[in-house]
């Protein structure tokens, strides 16, 4: 990948002179960024913080909401039926049965309750974690703009960065929230000279991205495996 894909290039004119970028472009970018995370996590962090995305949890909240309003709905026609003085619903009268003399040590009470609160406790990870692990805060330089980079787009960056490295035959990057591992294999140069290269490379390519919350980063080079 090269630096065009990670950042706004200059444009040279024929008399060598630098041009300013195209302003219009970046706002755009800078506003389909700021749309794209509003949508996707909601309104945080105002006031210049960056704190992390927050998932809308689409899915879950609907399978939920389906659940419940077919569940509220038996109940209701049951109650209308047996007002208007015909027999309940078989299953209800069963349950019903069943809950009064089963006992509490039965198997399956044991399993409906621990199906229950494996339930809950999945609800309320979902409703106290952000979610959207793929996606890294960046830092909020505009106010009311929020912008977000991709895992796998900073690790293809940062490993555009080290195959520059003299040396680097191949190297893989794996971005975390907290940590930026990175594993190369050199065929010539010292080990430890690619290796003082490479963290060099990357701190500066770590820098650039313009994180809210710099990772740290591990290096490891190592020579390629003979055939």
């Amino acid at each position: 990948m090269s630096d065009e894909r990670a950042g706004h290039v200059a444009e040279h004119t024929p008399s060598g002179r630098e041009e300013p970028p195209d302003t219009t472009r970046l706002e755009q970018s800078a506003s389909t960024a700021a749309y794209d995370a509003e949508s996707r996590g909601g309104h945080r962090g105002e006031g210049g913080r960056a704190d992390r995305f927050w998932s809308s949890r689409r899915l879950p909240a609907l399978l939920v909401a389906l659940v419940l309003l077919a569940g509220l709905g038996l109940l209701l026609f049951d109650l209308v039926s047996v007002r208007l003085d015909r027999p309940g619903m078989a299953w209800r009268r069963t349950l019903v049965d069943e809950s009064a003399t089963r006992p509490l040590d039965d198997v399956w009470v044991l399993v409906g309750a621990g199906a229950a609160v494996l339930l809950g406790l999945w609800l309320i990870v979902l409703a106290v974690t952000p979610g959207l692990r793929g996606l890294l805060a960046m830092r909020r330089d505009v106010p009311r703009v929020r912008a977000g980079l991709e895992r796998t787009a900073a690790a293809l960056v940062l490993r555009d960065r080290a195959m520059r490295v003299a040396g680097v035959q191949s190297v893989r990057v794996a971005v975390g929230r907290r940590r930026i591992r990175a594993r190369a294999q050199a065929h010539f140069r010292d080990l430890d000279e690619v290796r003082g290269d490479l963290d060099t490379a990357l701190d500066d390519g770590i820098r650039q991205l313009g994180l809210a919350r710099q990772p740290g980063l591990s290096v490891h080079v190592r020579r390629p495996a003979k055939r």
